[in-house]
């Protein structure tokens, strides 16, 4: 039979206080992190019960695949394009544009119709799309 001597030093290391130490560690930042986060308080706006009986006239501009413009079906170049939305601007300053481009239209066409619109300052503008699957 053999007897340890105490003096000679442990072979491993006891990490039990220290995992004890990591456990506590994460719980108190999940607690710390989920009760900081509670959400944002926001006042949204309420909706009117009244249906909008406001009526704006809708012109509807479309880029075709070789970079033609047309405004409610009839062709027009950029300067008729602007002198028509001026016009249309001048008679109903709340009036809509819906933007439609062909799929195979220039990008350049599409821009340069947005760029006319923003730089007569008009507010509704629309992109019209296609539905998802057809």
């Amino acid at each position: 039979m053999q007897v340890q001597n105490d003096a000679q030093p442990y072979d491993t290391i006891n990490i039990t206080p220290m995992l004890d130490l990591a456990y506590v560690l994460l719980v108190i930042f999940i607690l710390m992190t989920t009760a900081g986060v509670q959400g944002l308080t926001m006042n949204l706006p309420k909706p009117s019960n009244k249906p909008s009986t406001e009526k704006h006239d809708v012109k509807i501009v479309q880029v075709q695949q070789g970079g033609s413009v047309t405004i409610n079906g009839a062709g027009v170049s950029m300067a008729e394009l602007e002198s028509q939305l001026n016009s249309a601007k001048a008679a109903d300053p709340k009036f809509n544009v819906m933007i439609k481009g062909d799929a195979k239209a220039p990008y350049a066409g599409v821009v340069s119709v947005i760029d006319l619109v923003n730089r007569l300052e008009i507010e509704n503008v629309g992109l019209v799309t296609g539905r998802i699957g057809t």
